[in-house]
């Protein structure tokens, strides 16, 4: 057994441990250092044997800029939303056709969703092929599905290889 089979999760788990602190004490480091190493270990069987085949870079490099953005953006729009009068929010949820198969894709796409403040992804139907967004606000159900699929979806299908750019 290799001692990181999973390089790019320690690699990860690392960085985020240290963040999460907002510290590079010894401590931190020596435990940044042991949950890189066992998590994969113990979590590795649990995710089989299947990576996600990622390419096309400036794709990966361009929706992490979008994301970043959306995340951003949606904070404001969210703040405002919440200090308003609860009367103009319409939060529903949203059934998303899904066009990605990928079973990474489809994670990376929830997490995508979830990470963007004012929307949420609450469940995915067992054929995979629709997730439920829950959404602060809608005023347009058909807008939303679009921006999600546009925005997040179609790169993430280029960058698992399942269309070319």
């Amino acid at each position: 057994m290799r001692l990181l089979p999973r390089p790019w999760m320690s690699l990860a788990l690392f960085i985020s441990w240290l963040l999460l602190n907002n510290s590079i004490s010894p401590g931190n480091l020596l435990l940044a250092a042991i949950f890189c190493i066992a998590i994969p270990a113990v979590l590795g069987p649990l995710a089989g044997d299947e990576q996600p085949k990622l390419g096309r870079w400036a794709t990966v490099a361009h929706l992490a800029w979008v994301v970043l953005y959306d995340i951003v953006m949606s904070n404001i729009t969210v703040a405002k939303q919440v200090l308003g009068p609860e009367s103009k929010l319409n939060s529903r949820f949203v059934w998303v056709p899904l066009a990605v198969r990928d079973p990474h894709g489809i994670v990376a796409l929830a997490g995508i969703i979830t990470m963007t403040p004012g929307t949420l992804s609450a469940d995915l139907t067992e054929d995979r092929r629709h997730l439920l967004v829950h959404a602060l606000h809608v005023d347009d159900e058909a807008a939303l599905i679009e921006s999600i699929q546009q925005r997040y979806e179609a790169p993430l299908r280029v960058i698992l290889g399942e269309v070319q750019s």
